[in-house]
């Protein structure tokens, strides 16, 4: 298959083994209920299998709907895969699920999501900071009005939060965050995080919002490298042509990567894959 033959949003590419294994949402069930997840496999960015249904729930699972912007992390010898779920009588949260191939099956790691039980909570992502694991996630727009990107300290096995949730920023903070008309009036989105340590050791996010009506990537580093760092946004964002929930990957040949969906309307989103040059990425959009 082609890239521009699947039909995902949220993209995430994991390098391991010699492959590329990409996940995302199916575009198809992007909301509702759900039959499913699917991983595609490569050797060249360019030629992919054919889609592959790598999860595993038992049939009391609370999440029954919403199965969204599914990652993948490689981490102490397993693979964990951060999926969002939503049922009617439970909150839109981030659970962890584990497999011992990244092709699957996953199951559920835990009995309970990892995210604030009483938040509206989206696309969980896993970053490790001096052998800490964190998950950096959403807490929702549609409940606090401006979404704001929030971390919680996990458990070393990864089964359950260590600790309170605490704001990293918030959505209206950016120069070019004009917010979205909803029914409760102006909104900011925080979409799909994803972190990154740069080469010279500075701690980069992507994630995605609106801006001028459209759905953008947007960047921002920590002042001091740290998660509990402040941190200061770029005047432009990396992407804003209507699309965005992105991630950076190295390609076997030591390429930066970047993919993500676009554009963002149903049903005509698919991952785009394109070269980023660190160098650039990082005078271009540092403030």
């Amino acid at each position: 298959m082609k890239l521009n033959e699947i039909h995902i949003r949220d993209p995430f590419i994991l390098s391991d083994n010699g492959k590329y294994y990409m996940y995302g949402t199916r575009g198809y069930e992007s909301s509702g209920s759900f039959s499913g997840l699917d991983v595609y496999d490569s050797t060249d960015l360019e030629c992919w299998s054919a889609p592959k249904n790598i999860l595993s729930l038992p049939s009391d699972f609370w999440g029954t709907e919403d199965c969204w912007a599914p990652e993948v992390h490689r981490y102490n010898g397993r693979y964990y895969m951060l999926v969002s779920f939503k049922s009617p009588s439970h909150r839109r949260a981030t659970h962890i699920l584990v497999s011992d191939s990244p092709s699957g099956p996953f199951v559920p790691h835990g009995t309970e999501p990892v995210t604030p039980p009483d938040w509206e909570c989206l696309d969980g992502t896993l970053y490790v900071e001096d052998n800490i694991p964190y998950i950096v996630f959403c807490h929702e727009w549609q409940q606090i009005g401006t979404g704001e990107i929030c971390a919680i300290r996990l458990t070393p096995d990864l089964k359950r939060a260590a600790g309170d949730p605490f704001v990293l920023f918030n959505a209206s903070e950016p120069d070019w965050a004009d917010g979205i008309k909803t029914h409760i009036g102006t909104a900011f989105v925080t979409d799909g995080p994803f972190l990154r340590k740069l080469s010279d050791d500075r701690l980069l996010m992507i994630w995605s919002s609106f801006s001028k009506g459209r759905y953008i990537e947007a960047v921002s580093f920590s002042d001091n490298n740290k998660l509990t760092g402040k941190w200061l946004h770029s005047s432009k964002p990396l992407f804003k042509a209507d699309g965005g929930h992105g991630m950076l990957f190295t390609s076997y040949d030591g390429r930066l990567m970047f993919v993500m969906h676009s554009p963002n309307i149903p049903p005509n989103e698919r991952p785009s894959i394109t070269v980023m040059d660190e160098q650039k990425l990082s005078e271009k959009y540092t403030l």
